[in-house]
C-alpha cells in the first residue's frame, strides 16, 4: 500500500499520535502543522515542494545549514566505527578528542569536561556539582542558587527552578526548590540617554547587595551571558559579567555561565564570556554543539571542582549524575566536525559581515510606530512590538501578535517563530545578505500584519 505524503495526509497522521514540545495543541484546529521532508542550506522543505528559510536555526541549534555535506561525512565515517558505547569505565577517541578541544578553545582555567544529553541536563549538573563541591568541601550551609529575573535555563526541576519566565515555571512552582533572584541587568528598561553599560552598572548593585546578604548560603550565581534568549532575547553589557566575576569570588561564590544558546559564536565572539574577560566556574554548552545535528552537552569546569570529588570510594565523594547516552560518539563526531568548520572556514570573521548586514536590513524598523526597539548581540536581533511607542506599552499577550507575525513568515516561505511580541532573526550562519534582506523585509511586513488594528 502506497501512503499518501500530501503535507495534509502527514500532518493529519502526525496530529493522530504525536504530543509537540511548547503547544496548545488545539491551536491545530486552526493552525496548519507544517510537515518537512528535507533541508538544506537555510532552507526547510514540506512534502509538495514548498521551501521556507530557517530564520531561527530550529531552535537556534543549526549553525551551518541542515544537510551540511563536511557533518554528514564526518558522521557517515563513524557510523562504521562506532555508534555507542557506555562511558563509565570505558572512553573513545570521538569522547576524547571532543573533550581536549572545547578545553583548548573555552576561557582558561575551565579543564575538565562533564557530557550530558541535552541543555536542560547541562544545568542539572552544573547545579547539582556546585551544591556537591561546597558540601564536599566542609561547607553544607550552601544550598541557595541566585538566578536573575527573566532568566531562562531548561525544563527539568531544577533547571526550571533557577529560571525565572512566568509562562514556564508557575504551574510547577510547588515541586521546585526556591532561588534568590536578582533583577536582570536587561537594557530595554534602560533610561532615556543611558547607555548599556551604565545601565548594567547600575543594576549590578541589586547582585551585590544581594550577595553581601546571602553569601554564606549560596553555592553559585546562575546567568545567560549578553543574551536572555527565552526571556524575549533581551540583552545586557559585558561589564555585569566582569562585576560578577569579581563578586562571587570576593564572596566565594561560584559563577555558572549558561551558554547553551549564546555559546559558538551566537554573540560576535566563540563564546559570550570571552567579552567581559571572564572564566566561570561552570560553562554550560550544547545546542550549536554540534551544528544542530544530535543531542549533546558539555560541563566544563575547573580542576579545583574535579579535586574535591576525587577520593577513595569508601568517602562517597564521587559525582553518581549519569545519562545513558553520555559522551555518545555520533553526537561527539559531529561536534568535532563543527569545530573543524570555525577552524577552517574564520567563521568569528565572516559573521561580523552578517551581522552589519542583519542591522542594515532591520534598522528602518526603529522608526516603525509600534516598534519600541530594535536591539542586536552578534548574529541574535530581536525586534520589540509595542503597543505604544511612547511609553513602550506592550501588546496584552492574549492577543497573540507574534503568531501574526509566524503566519505571515509561513505564507512567504520564512520560518519566523517570535516569543510573544518578540520577532528575532537568529539564522544560521551560512545565510548570505541577500537573503538577510529578504527574511529581514518578510519580517517588517508581518509585523505591519500584526500590528494592524
Amino acid at each position: 500500500m502506497t501512503l499518501d505524503t500530501t503535507n495534509a495526509a502527514i500532518a493529519a497522521r502526525d496530529l493522530a499520535v504525536l504530543w509537540h514540545p511548547c503547544t496548545q495543541m488545539k491551536d491545530h484546529e486552526w493552525l496548519p502543522m507544517v510537515p518537512i521532508r528535507r533541508g538544506e542550506g537555510v532552507w526547510l522543505e514540506d512534502f509538495e515542494g514548498k521551501r521556507y528559510l530557517d530564520a531561527i536555526s530550529s531552535w537556534w541549534v543549526n549553525l551551518f545549514g541542515h544537510a551540511n555535506p563536511r557533518i554528514n561525512a564526518a558522521l557517515r565515517d563513524q557510523l562504521e566505527k562506532l555508534e555507542h558505547v557506555i562511558l563509565a569505565g570505558f572512553t573513545h577517541e570521538p569522547a576524547l578528542h571532543l573533550a581536549e578541544r572545547l578545553v583548548a578553545l573555552t576561557p582558561p582555567g575551565l579543564d575538565r569536561v562533564f557530557y550530558a544529553d541535552n541543555g536542560s541536563a547541562a544545568v542539572e549538573v552544573a547545579l547539582k556539582m556546585s551544591y556537591h563541591f561546597w558540601r564536599n568541601s566542609g561547607r553544607p550551609e550552601k544550598t541557595k542558587f541566585v538566578t536573575l529575573g527573566n532568566s531562562y535555563h531548561g525544563e527539568t526541576l531544577g533547571a526550571l527552578a533557577v529560571g525565572d519566565v512566568a509562562l514556564y515555571k508557575e504551574t510547577y512552582a510547588p515541586l521546585l526548590m526556591q532561588v534568590l533572584t536578582a533583577p536582570s541587568p536587561d537594557c530595554f528598561g534602560r533610561e532615556p540617554g543611558q547607555s548599556w553599560e551604565e545601565h548594567s552598572r547600575r543594576r549590578f548593585a541589586d547582585m551585590q547587595a544581594l550577595l553581601t546578604r546571602h553569601a554564606d548560603e549560596v553555592c553559585a550565581v546562575i546567568v545567560e551571558p549578553l543574551v536572555q534568549c527565552a526571556g524575549a532575547m533581551r540583552m545586557y553589557h559585558p561589564v555585569y559579567l566582569s562585576l560578577l566575576r569579581e563578586a562571587c569570588d570576593r564572596y566565594g561564590v561560584h559563577l555558572i555561565a549558561d551558554e547553551i544558546a549564546v555559546g559558538f559564536g551566537r554573540t560576535g565572539t566563540l563564546f559570550a564570556c570571552e567579552q567581559a574577560g571572564i572564566t566561570p566556574d561552570f560553562l554550560c554548552l550544547s545546542k550549536g554543539l554540534t551544528g544542530g545535528y544530535l543531542p549533546l552537552a558539555a560541563v566544563l569546569t575547573r580542576e579545583s571542582v574535579y579535586q574535591a570529588f576525587y577520593d577513595d570510594y569508601h568517602t562517597l565523594r564521587a559525582f553518581l549524575h549519569s545519562h545513558s547516552y553520555t559522551g555518545n560518539p555520533l553526537a561527539c563526531r559531529a561536534a568535532l566536525a563543527t569545530l573543524d568548520i570555525f577552524q577552517t572556514d574564520d567563521v568569528i570573521a565572516a559573521n561580523r559581515t552578517l551581522s552589519r548586514a542583519m542591522a542594515e536590513a532591520t534598522a528602518p524598523l526603529a522608526d516603525h510606530p509600534h516598534v519600541g526597539e530594535v536591539r542586536q548581540t552578534g548574529m541574535i536581533l530581536a525586534i520589540e512590538m509595542v503597543e505604544d511607542k511612547a511609553s513602550r506599552t506592550p501588546y496584552p499577550w492574549q492577543e497573540r501578535r507574534g503568531l501574526r507575525v509566524y503566519r505571515h513568515g509561513l505564507e512567504q516561505g520564512a520560518l519566523l517563530r517570535p516569543l510573544g511580541n518578540v520577532v528575532y532573526l537568529m539564522p544560521p550562519y551560512v545565510i548570505t545578505p541577500e537573503q538577510i534582506r529578504w527574511v529581514a523585509q518578510v519580517a517588517a511586513d508581518g509585523i505591519d500584519v500584526a500590528t494592524r488594528g
